[in-house]
This record gives C-alpha cells, sequence and structure tokens, in this order.
C-alpha cells in the first residue's frame, strides 16, 4: 500500500530548474517565460503534468482585454487534461499515474457561499488562468480535492469537461423539462454545452446565432430542432417554432448586453432567463415586459463539482460525443502567433487545444 506521505512509483525528478510557460503580459501580447519548478506537494495537495489545454471564452475575452475578473500579467490556462505525478499526504480521490480533469475555482470553503455548498460563489474564489495562474505551463501543484480522475478518457476529453460543466450547470438552474422549449442564445461552446444537456432533458432545442457556419454546425452536427438568425421580426419566429407559445427556457451565452436586453421580451408565461455570458456594461428592460409573463431571472456562474463527475460519467458512457468538438489544435510553442487567428469566428474554430 502506498504511504500517504509524498511518493510516486517512478519518483519525479526535475530534470532541470526551470520550465516553460505562456503568459498574457497584456491585452494581445503573449510571452513565452521561464518559471521555477514547482516543489514537492504538501498535504492534500498534487503534483502534476500538464498534458491539453482547452482555449474557450474566458481566454479569449482576456486576450482581447474583455474579461472583468482577468488580471494582468496571468498565465491563463483552466481547461486541463493532466497527469497526476505525486501526491501529498492526505491524498486518497487521486494516486500518480491518475488521468484527470481539473475543477479550476479555488475555493476558500469557510465562507457563507462555501458552506452552502454553493462553492462556485465563493467569497474569496480564484479561478485557474483568470485570477491567478493557471496551466499553460509543464508542470504545478494543485489542490487534490480539485482534480477528478477518469481510467478512460484522453486528455484531450478531460480537457472539455469544465466548458461542459458550464453548460451542465446553466441548464441545471434553469430547470429544463422534457416537453418545454428551450432557446440558446449564442452558438460558441458555452452555449453549444448548453445545448448537450439541454438536449438530455427531452425539451425542444432551438439555437440562435449571427453565424451560419455555426448554426450549421447545430442543426447537422448537435442535432438541435431549429436554428434562427436574430434578423427581421425575431419574435414571430420564435412563436412560429413554439406553436405560439415562445420559449420557456432562454439560455443567452452571448455575454452581449443587447442580446441580454433583449432576451426579457421572448420569455414564455412563467419562462425562466439564464443569463451564462458576462459583461461589464448594463443590461435593461422595461417591467412590464418580464412582469407580466412572471418571468424569472437566473445567473450562472462557474459550475459544481457535482458537474464535473457526471460529465466524465456522460463521456465515459458513449452519452456525450467529444469528437465533433476541437476542430483546432496547436503545440504550445506555437500558440502565440496562432491565438489572434482564434478570436475570429471566420476561422470556424469551435474549440482549440494547445498541447503541452
Amino acid at each position: 500500500m502506498m504511504s500517504a506521505r509524498a511518493e510516486i512509483a517512478e519518483p519525479y525528478k526535475p530534470t532541470k530548474e526551470s520550465m516553460r510557460a505562456i503568459r498574457l503580459e497584456e491585452p494581445g501580447r503573449f510571452q513565452t517565460i521561464d518559471i521555477p519548478e514547482p516543489s514537492k506537494p504538501s498535504a492534500g495537495e498534487a503534483l502534476v503534468r500538464v498534458h491539453r489545454v482547452g482555449i474557450c471564452g474566458t481566454d479569449i475575452s482576456g486576450y482581447l482585454g474583455k474579461m472583468p475578473f482577468f488580471s494582468y500579467p496571468r498565465i491563463p490556462g483552466h481547461e486541463l487534461g493532466i497527469e497526476v505525478l505525486m501526491v501529498g499526504e492526505d491524498v486518497t480521490n487521486v494516486k500518480p499515474g491518475d488521468k484527470c480533469s481539473v475543477e479550476p475555482y479555488m475555493n476558500c470553503g469557510h465562507c457563507h457561499a462555501c458552506r452552502k455548498g454553493a462553492s462556485n460563489c465563493c467569497a474569496n474564489l480564484k479561478v485557474l488562468g483568470v485570477m491567478m495562474d493557471g496551466g499553460l505551463l509543464e508542470r504545478f501543484v494543485l489542490p487534490a480535492r480539485k482534480l477528478h480522475p477518469s481510467k478512460s478518457l484522453s486528455f484531450e476529453q478531460l480537457a472539455l469537461v469544465e466548458t461542459l460543466a458550464i453548460g451542465c450547470h446553466a441548464v441545471d438552474r434553469s430547470a429544463l423539462s422534457a416537453g418545454e422549449n428551450c432557446l440558446i442564445i449564442g452558438a460558441g461552446p458555452i452555449g453549444l454545452a448548453s445545448v448537450v444537456f439541454a438536449k438530455l432533458t427531452g425539451a425542444k432545442i432551438i439555437v440562435l446565432d449571427m453565424n451560419q457556419q455555426r448554426l450549421e454546425f447545430c442543426k447537422t452536427i448537435m442535432g438541435v430542432d431549429e436554428t434562427l438568425v436574430p434578423v427581421g421580426q425575431l419574435e414571430q419566429d420564435l412563436r412560429r417554432v413554439t406553436n405560439g407559445s415562445l420559449p420557456d427556457v432562454i439560455i443567452d451565452a452571448t455575454g452581449s448586453n443587447v442580446s441580454m436586453s433583449n432576451a426579457f421580451g421572448y420569455v414564455a408565461p412563467t419562462g425562466r432567463l439564464v443569463y451564462v455570458g458576462i459583461t461589464t456594461k448594463e443590461v435593461s428592460f422595461k417591467h412590464t415586459t418580464f412582469h407580466k409573463p412572471e418571468g424569472t431571472l437566473l445567473c450562472s456562474r462557474n459550475a459544481l463539482p457535482r458537474d464535473f463527475s457526471r460529465i466524465i460519467s456522460l463521456i465515459e458512457a458513449d452519452r456525450i460525443d467529444t469528437k465533433p468538438w476541437i476542430t483546432h489544435r496547436t503545440p504550445i510553442t506555437e500558440l502565440a502567433a496562432r491565438f489572434e487567428s482564434f478570436t475570429k469566428p471566420e476561422t470556424g474554430v469551435i474549440k482549440a487545444i494547445v498541447e503541452i
């Protein structure tokens, strides 16, 4: 039996005093830097090797200078597929050699939200790659409780789990059920993740986006029921595809204050509007517009530990197909040169993966 003290079957020994990382110095400017090798893990911690990193909307917003919680300079990377190299004392949930997804929300465990089980809303929350340095590096130490192992998933699949978790939590917040109409606004990665879990409820799914290429992806690959472009008389189009009733649930994944404001006018009687996108601008609505249908407004922030476990189980059981998601790959050595292209919708990026 392995001792509770830090150890590994084949002891990890740094071959050099420093390792490579990619740091975002300021909006629009990456730099390759050398940072010290991590120390051995303390009690409750694990030393991990990063194999794959997903690029998401948060990373792109940070690159563009539009993410309200982002600070600079910062090593990005919070969608991670990692390998455990070494564990500290009292770690029982993972062992050296395990492949894991990382829950990147570092919560305190003591505040009011944490005591209520809402670790995603921790008063002292720090998200890897956003408020603290993340995983665009070779190795680092993490709290072992934030690691979710799988015996069969690849590192690329494990790097997708966090994106899927955002959509999972948003759909859970909506309380969407079979037979209801669900409008998802925005067909980026978070909107697509919401599609995955909305479909699992048995609801009718409608996706609204400006990008025809992404709408085609939703229709042909994701199998959504209806796609719409926000032009002309949108309310009439929504009534047409919902038998005149409008959507019971709207999940806005755009981060656009204009879209988020307009969404109040499209909710069915007793419907729910969920904001999973983030904007720094004001969102406004005419009160009677939302009061008349007795609408409910909800926000969805990050995800919960149970979401990660559920998603890993669903992928392992082939209930979620991850193959269509990854459209672009890049080695870490080429990331700085290629990142700008990931910000452009015309490149057709759904999910880009960095190979460490």
